[in-house]
């Protein structure tokens, strides 16, 4: 009898182990993009662009806004993005959470105006929910999750593409009318400046990608530098208007607050919607991961272009929320990857394994 019940006990100890390693992370993770971004905020604060200067630099975050879109047209496989398409389902859901959910719940926001917030961090705020969800942090969740992969890099992708036309879109309808300047020009802007490039890296993609391809590493600086500038141009020319006297700690932490309520209610939204809509444990993950989160990459540089001067404030918001989802999801992928081993290593019927009520939550053997 003891040797029968030796491999439950086991797997018991092994399970609570891993329960007793989820409550008390080693770290909480920091992404050092991140610091470097706060570290580009307290240069323009302490040295911002003026006058010639910021001509220049206005000029040069244009043209690092036109090369960072031509990049992504010249990433994005075509192939790949078409044979997304058989999972349909998965990808429509990341669009609706994405451009659907999120500003339902950033215009139900406007309530906390003046009580949490003032006006120009609810335009932040409001901007952040009609972002595009982001590509490399969705896949490396995902996969540390043991997720579905694929289809997390087709969701991701879909929705960058999307966002280049939707979230102008969405941020002319919605946020037009308190006071932010958008007209048919700051539309055909963004097309110039987004969309078109983004075209051209997907024509010249036969020719370029394989160069693309082999210098990932080197471009992805290049990537992050130009967003760098755009951070440094934005809050360069609040620091200008003076516009961050208007800003104080107890309404930066009544953002912080918004921002963790809306992200967890996101992430407990995709997780037990999808498990509603009959998608398997490996989609769920991806469905979470991707449709939960916001990019910085694709944000700030339509910030830049939509918001002009206010850009400063309205990025604000996104960058608090983009190192928030960094630090909570790492953790939630941390514990999905735990969980699985957790339930692959349990016998058939074990207390291990997770009881959701759906057949494709139990791990084929």
């Amino acid at each position: 009898m003891e040797g029968a019940h030796a491999p439950a006990t086991s797997v018991t100890h092994r399970h609570r182990s891993t329960v007793k390693r989820l409550r008390r992370p080693s770290r909480m993770p920091i992404d050092p993009y991140v610091l470097l971004l706060l570290g580009t905020v307290g240069l323009a604060a302490l040295l911002p662009a003026r006058g010639v200067a910021a001509d220049v630099t206005s000029g040069a975050s244009t043209a690092a806004i036109a090369f960072l879109f031509f990049l992504y047209g010249a990433r994005l496989s075509t192939r790949e993005a078409l044979d997304g398409l058989r999972h349909w389902r998965l990808h429509l859901t990341v669009l609706i959470c994405t451009f659907v959910v999120f500003p339902v719940f950033g215009l139900a926001a406007r309530g906390l105006v003046p009580v949490l917030l003032t006006q120009p961090l609810y335009q932040g705020l409001l901007f952040l929910t009609l972002v595009p969800s982001t590509i490399q942090s969705s896949i490396a969740f995902t996969s540390i999750a043991r997720g579905n992969v694929p289809a997390a890099i087709c969701a991701g992708s879909f929705s960058s593409l999307a966002g280049i036309v939707l979230t102008p879109l969405l941020a002319a309808g919605l946020l037009g009318g308190d006071g932010v300047g958008f007209s048919t020009d700051s539309l055909l802007k963004i097309v110039l400046q987004l969309l078109v490039p983004f075209l051209a890296g997907q024509l010249l993609r036969r020719w370029i990608g394989g160069f693309v391809t082999r210098h990932r590493k080197v471009l992805g600086l290049v990537d992050r530098g130009s967003i760098l500038l755009v951070v440094y141009t934005a809050f360069s020319e609040g620091m200008n208007q003076g516009i961050w006297h208007r800003v104080s700690p107890v309404r930066l932490a009544g953002l912080l607050g918004v921002e963790a309520v809306l992200l967890a209610v996101m992430l407990l939204l995709t997780w037990y919607g999808g498990r509603a809509l009959g998608f398997g444990r490996e989609d769920r993950i991806a469905i979470q991961f991707a449709g939960s989160k916001k990019s910085l990459a694709s944000g700030l540089p339509m910030a830049s272009v939509l918001f002009g001067s206010h850009a400063s404030l309205a990025v604000l918001p996104l960058m608090l929320f983009h190192q928030m989802q960094l630090m909570v999801c790492a953790v939630i992928a941390k514990r999905r990857a735990h969980d699985r081993e957790a339930t692959a290593d349990a016998p058939e019927g074990s207390a291990a394994h997770p009881v959701e009520g759906q057949p494709e939550d139990r791990v084929p053997r």
